[in-house]
């Protein structure tokens, strides 16, 4: 059993912050943890233009708080998001994420990620097999 809050994450190697200031992530469950998917809490900043792409997961997002709007760059479909949305990016879709009020989501990703979390617009996200050392992050 895991139980943890993201009080204690908040700090540590588990909270990563976008170099820009754009969005923080807080990962509960990451790939170490052992349990074959990994789960964050991602806060975006109001106003700002977000370019993603996991080229190693699928990705599942619900929308808890905010509103903006989520571009396929590989059809060019606009979707509006709001509180309460969920989009799946099962294809490893390029996609841009832009913010009209600060969102709050909560996503998983499978496989799970691990270790130092990059996103990068030629799809490198090779962190998806657990470091020597990591181990396991449960609390008992």
């Amino acid at each position: 059993m895991i139980v943890r809050t993201t009080e204690e994450i908040t700090g540590t190697d588990r909270e990563v912050a976008d170099p820009k200031g754009n969005w923080v992530s807080k990962r509960i469950v990451l790939g170490g943890d052992g349990v074959g998917f990994s789960f964050h809490e991602t806060t975006i900043a109001a106003g700002s233009i977000n370019e993603f792409h996991y080229a190693n997961h699928v990705e599942a997002v619900w929308l808890v708080k905010g509103k903006g709007t989520l571009l396929d760059r590989e059809t060019g479909k606009i979707y509006p998001l709001r509180a309460g949305s969920m989009y799946l990016l099962d294809g490893h879709e390029r996609h841009t994420v832009t913010v009209d009020e600060q969102m709050r989501m909560l996503c998983v990703f499978n496989p799970p990620v691990v270790g130092t979390e990059v996103h990068d617009e030629n799809g490198v996200y090779p962190l998806v097999t657990v470091p020597a050392g990591e181990g396991k992050h449960r609390a008992d």
